[in-house]
């Protein structure tokens, strides 16, 4: 059981790399893809190349629901290797294409499985893990999503910097071969759901409950990805640090996530709906004292500690709450999480990108993620606030037919 989790959080490891290491090497990516404009305006040019991010998460979000709801009938073994190996081709493909269109197709193409594939591996290490460690089992997926923070990203954006880019997607590459042969190796041959049908999945979307659940990720997420797609100029103009400083604060970042990631796990499975508010609350602060604090270096590192650890304890929140709400349609809940948040890793660098080619600086993103975040909240208290009432209301209804039969 635990070889076939760590093949499980390979896979995310090698996805956490290859969704994050753009946003490390953003200015190397702008400047060699788009040499002309960087000559012009290096803001306006990371700008652009920001949309290697929003292609990417952009892939999410269609192939999520879309993949789940289509294999949930499949061993979920099979699915797992042939989600890795088109991720293999993508993220190859993403490192040898010659231009920036083409190279922001295959971000698209190779972001398809990601959603899928946390969603099936979820949904095996829920059954691994056994009843009452749903939440846990849902975090160690993730915690290599959160890992690759720590350790993947920072190294591979250093061995960006300093060899090439492309470089940087072909170690990716490697890592998702190797993701490949773990789950070959160790994971057991669990069925899928038999009885699932598309139809059934997609039933999960006439739930209002799932509807909320994917805002609280979509749009309260993306004050996160605001400043995250952006950390590199942010520590080079606004703290006025040395660009040789920018893995280092990934791998701040990166270690604030794994704890918020292991933190929202357990969480999930205690009170879930407290402890959503709760962490949405702290991402807020954390984004005020950015805004306050970004150009003093202690003020910047603590703050992106902070954020790391209370963006990311949301996620395995989120995840679980699709699952509570989403009645029979479990693959496809379990995978719209990571739609949901890649709608926000869409939406907070595209917002961002905005402001910063309408000339309002680096520190324009930061204020971006306050608005976002703010709205992420009053979507969560509208979701809870909307339940009890159901709640209440189907109990009165209850009580009122039980007294009518008395009566009778």
């Amino acid at each position: 059981m635990r070889l076939a989790l760590l093949a499980l959080t390979l896979g995310g490891f090698g996805i956490g790399c290859t969704e994050y290491v753009a946003m490390g090497l953003l200015p190397n990516l702008a400047q060699d893809l788009l040499p002309a404009l960087y000559s012009v305006s290096s803001e306006q040019a990371n700008a652009q190349a920001g949309l290697l991010i929003t292609a990417y998460a952009a892939g999410v979000v269609v192939g999520a629901p879309t993949i789940a709801a289509v294999a949930a009938r499949w061993p979920r073994k099979i699915v797992l290797m042939c989600l890795l190996g088109m991720i293999i081709i993508g993220t190859v493909a993403s490192a040898v294409l010659p231009s920036f269109g083409l190279i922001v197709l295959a971000r698209f193409i190779s972001a398809l499985p990601h959603g899928a594939y946390f969603g099936i591996a979820a949904l095996v290490a829920a059954t691994l893990m056994g009843p009452g460690k749903r939440g846990r089992g849902v975090a160690l997926v993730l915690a290599g999503l959160t890992v690759a923070n720590v350790v993947g990203v920072p190294l591979i954006t250093y061995i960006g910097q300093t060899t090439s880019w492309r470089v940087s997607y072909l170690v990716v590459a490697g890592i998702f071969v190797l993701a490949l042969i773990a789950v070959l190796l160790t994971v057991p041959n669990l069925p899928g759901d038999p009885s699932a049908t598309m139809k059934q999945e997609l039933k999960a979307f006439r739930r209002p409950q799932v509807w909320f659940a994917v805002g609280m990720g979509a749009i309260g997420f993306g004050g996160f990805f605001s400043i995250y797609t952006y950390v590199s100029p942010i520590v080079t103009s606004i703290t006025g640090l040395s660009v040789t400083i920018v893995p280092i604060a990934l791998i701040v970042i990166g270690i604030g996530m794994t704890i918020g990631n292991l933190l929202g796990g357990w969480f999930a499975d205690r009170n879930l709906k407290r402890s959503m508010l709760g962490f949405y609350g702290m991402v807020l602060l954390t984004l005020i004292e950015l805004l306050l604090f970004a150009s003093n270096p202690v003020g910047l590192f603590v703050g992106l500690f902070v954020l790391g650890i209370s963006a990311s304890a949301i996620s395995p929140l989120i995840q679980t709450r699709l699952m509570d709400v989403a009645g029979d349609s479990q693959s496809i809940a379990a995978a719209l999480n990571h739609s949901a948040l890649n709608f926000g890793n869409a939406l907070g660098p595209l917002l961002g990108g905005i402001v910063l080619t309408m000339g309002f600086g680096y520190v324009a993103p930061i204020w971006v993620g306050i608005l976002l975040t703010v709205l992420g909240i009053l979507i969560a208290v509208t979701s809870f606030s909307v339940e009890r009432r159901e709640r209440r209301r189907i109990a009165l209804a209850v009580a009122a037919q039980a007294m009518q039969s008395e009566l009778v």
